[in-house]
C-alpha cells in the first residue's frame, strides 16, 4: 500500500472532495474544469442533501456522491464511476431530474430553472460510444441539429474519462491537467511532485495521506477498497470462465 489513499474508491472520493474542510479544493476543481468550457467562474459553494428522493414512496429515488449548489443557485452533481457500465449517460440523465423537479414551484411559475451540471468521472473508457482515443474530457448540451445552433444552456454533462489521460508529470501544463494526473496518479505516488508543491494541491495531498487516517477511517477506507478488488477479482474470473 502506498503512502496516499485512492480516490477511486467510494471512501477516498468522499473523504477528498466532499468535506468542508477541502470545499476551496473542490471548488478549484470544479472552475478549472468548467474553464475548459469557457464557463463563467463559481466563487462559492454550499454541500447540498446527497440523497434524493420522489414525490412518492413508489418513486425510485437517487444518491449522488457529491451534490453542492453555487451562489447563483446552479445546481452541480459530481458522480464517480468505477465500475464498466453500459447505461452510464442513461444514469447521469436520470440524475439531473431531480435537481431540475426540485427547482419547480407551487401556485404560479413561469418554468425557470438554474442551470445544472452533471460532472462525472469514469474509471473507464465509454467503448460503446466509440468516442475518440485521444478525447478524455466530453461536453454534452442541447444543439439544434440543422445548424449546431446551442438551443438550451442550461443543462451540461460533462464526461472525463480518466483511462484516456496519459500525460506524465512533466508535460503537464495547467491546473486543470495537473488535477488528471491527481486524480488519476494519486495512489500510486509516494511524494508531493514538485508542481503540485506550494499550491492548493498541497492541502489535498495533506488530506490524502494514509498516516493521518484515524482507525475508523482508516477502516472504511480498507473495506472500500476491498469492494474494488473484489469486483475486479470477480470481473477477471468471469472472463476466464
Amino acid at each position: 500500500m502506498g503512502n496516499f489513499i485512492n480516490p477511486f474508491t467510494d471512501f477516498g472520493f468522499k473523504k477528498l472532495f466532499g468535506t468542508e474542510e477541502n470545499k476551496e479544493c473542490l471548488l478549484h476543481f470544479i472552475n478549472q474544469l468548467l474553464e475548459q468550457e469557457g464557463e463563467d467562474k463559481i466563487t462559492s459553494i454550499t454541500y447540498d442533501n446527497k440523497e434524493q428522493l420522489g414525490r412518492k414512496v413508489s418513486d425510485r429515488y437517487a444518491v449522488f456522491d457529491i451534490y453542492c449548489i453555487t451562489e447563483k443557485g446552479e445546481h452541480i452533481i459530481i458522480e464517480l464511476q468505477n465500475a464498466k457500465q453500459k447505461n452510464v449517460t442513461d444514469r447521469s440523465l436520470y440524475y439531473t431530474t431531480f435537481p431540475i423537479q426540485s427547482q419547480g414551484v407551487k401556485g404560479s411559475w413561469d418554468y425557470s430553472i438554474n442551470k445544472i451540471y452533471s460532472i462525472t468521472i469514469l474509471n473507464f473508457t465509454l467503448d460503446y460510444l466509440k468516442l475518440p482515443e485521444d478525447e478524455y474530457l466530453h461536453t454534452i448540451q442541447l444543439y439544434k441539429r440543422e445548424n449546431k445552433m446551442l438551443f438550451y444552456d442550461k443543462l451540461m454533462f460533462i464526461y472525463l474519462e480518466m483511462p484516456k489521460f496519459k500525460k506524465r508529470e512533466d508535460e503537464l501544463t495547467n491546473d486543470f491537467e495537473k488535477w488528471m494526473y491527481f486524480i488519476k496518479n494519486l495512489e500510486r505516488l509516494e511524494k508531493i511532485p514538485k508542481k503540485y508543491r506550494d499550491t492548493i494541491f498541497e492541502k489535498m495531498f495533506a488530506a490524502a495521506e494514509i498516516a493521518k487516517l484515524d482507525k475508523m477511517e482508516y477502516r472504511r477506507y480498507i473495506k472500500s477498497k476491498k469492494a474494488i478488488n473484489d469486483y475486479d477479482n470477480a470481473i477477471n474470473y468471469a472472463r476466464e470462465e
